[in-house]
């Protein structure tokens, strides 16, 4: 396997969703394989872009029915300092499940030339699939990191690993795979 002009998505990474307001330990276990594989694209010159959640308290329609997690400028919405955000990675500040709605994302990943967008993160049935859904709308390859994205549960995680191969072709790789591929 060979990926077309690649990028790593990294979706939700954050304090809040690994350790804090939303944290869960399904988010914890995937931090080692995320911290590899982000290391990886970087020696290989693939693009590093975090797609965090950074909500304004108060106002936010997720709040609604999540509770506060990820209010921009809080430690809570900071990338965990595992995955070591680097000066040359890009951060994609949203305050919607995509990445893409309303943000620079789509003319950060044209002007740096990628086709395939790499998912990461969490979670796979929710903000990963919705960035999913519309990087494949835009006219992305989608593919899906299995050993450095999840949910909440193993059921919500299948549901959405299977939704995303389903609707949008997107195939799951181990973190083996996907370094051999860039």
């Amino acid at each position: 396997m060979k990926l077309d002009s690649p990028a790593i998505l990294v979706v939700d990474m954050l304090n809040d969703f690994v350790t804090g307001a939303l944290g869960c330990d399904r988010g914890r276990a995937i931090v080692p394989a995320t911290a590899q594989l982000l290391d990886a694209a970087r020696a290989a010159g693939v693009p590093v872009i975090f797609c965090n959640d950074a909500h304004i308290a108060g106002i936010d329609r997720e709040l609604k029915l999540w509770g506060d997690h990820a209010i921009a400028g809080t430690e809570g919405a900071q990338v965990i300092p595992e995955l070591k955000l680097s000066e040359k990675d890009y951060v994609v500040p949203k305050r919607r499940y995509s990445g893409f709605f309303q943000t620079d994302l789509d003319i950060l990943l044209k002007e740096l030339g990628v086709k395939t967008v790499v998912m990461t993160g969490l979670h796979a049935h929710m903000c990963v699939r919705h960035t999913s859904a519309d990087a494949y709308c835009l006219g992305y390859d989608v593919v899906v990191a299995k050993e450095a994205t999840d949910s909440f549960t193993e059921e919500d995680y299948n549901i959405g690993i299977a939704y995303l191969k389903t609707c949008y072709g997107a195939d799951a790789y181990s973190n083996e795979e996907l370094i051999s591929a860039f």
